[in-house]
Order: C-alpha cells, then sequence, then structure tokens
C-alpha cells in the first residue's frame, strides 16, 4: 500500500486536471479522427473490374499503393479512386 499527504495528492490531482484540459484542447481543434474504410482484394477487383492477378501486378509494379496486415492486403479508397482517374484519363486520350 503506498499512502501519500494530501497536499500531494491535490498538486497531482490538478496536474491531472490540466492534462486533461489539454487533451480535450488538442481533440477540440484537430477534430475527431475516426477510422477510414479501406478495400479489401475483392472490392477492389470488383471497383475496378479486373482479376486477382491483374491487382497483384498493380501491387508489385508500385502503381497501386497497398498496407498489408498479415497475410491480408488493403488499400485506400482515394488512391483507389485515383488509379480509376488516371484509368479513365488515358481512355480519352487514346479517342
Amino acid at each position: 500500500m503506498v499512502q501519500i499527504d494530501e497536499k500531494t495528492f491535490n498538486e497531482l490531482l490538478f496536474r491531472l486536471e490540466m492534462f486533461v484540459s489539454k487533451v480535450k484542447t488538442l481533440c477540440e481543434h484537430f477534430g475527431e479522427k475516426k477510422l477510414k474504410k479501406w478495400y479489401d482484394n475483392q472490392e477492389v477487383c470488383l471497383k475496378l473490374n479486373i482479376s486477382p492477378r491483374t491487382l497483384q501486378t498493380l501491387r508489385s509494379n508500385g502503381t497501386l499503393p497497398y498496407t498489408q496486415i498479415n497475410r491480408k492486403m488493403f488499400y485506400k479508397p482515394e488512391d483507389v479512386e485515383a488509379l480509376i482517374i488516371q484509368s479513365n484519363s488515358k481512355d480519352e486520350s487514346y479517342e
């Protein structure tokens, strides 16, 4: 058992309240950060209308950035959308 005197306890409580206040201020300033939805292989293949092998090629040549957790790949929606836009602009240039 640890015992502290009242003055030390009050000082500790005061500092903790200051810390909580600073954290709240930072959260308000920067806004709430939420985990964004990431696509898995199947979702990307469906969105891009490609095969899993083509998706592997896009990963391998650096065309589509990804994150790997254990053995599963995940893709940021904005990266997939950028690839769609890039693909569409190439298609239009051939017309």
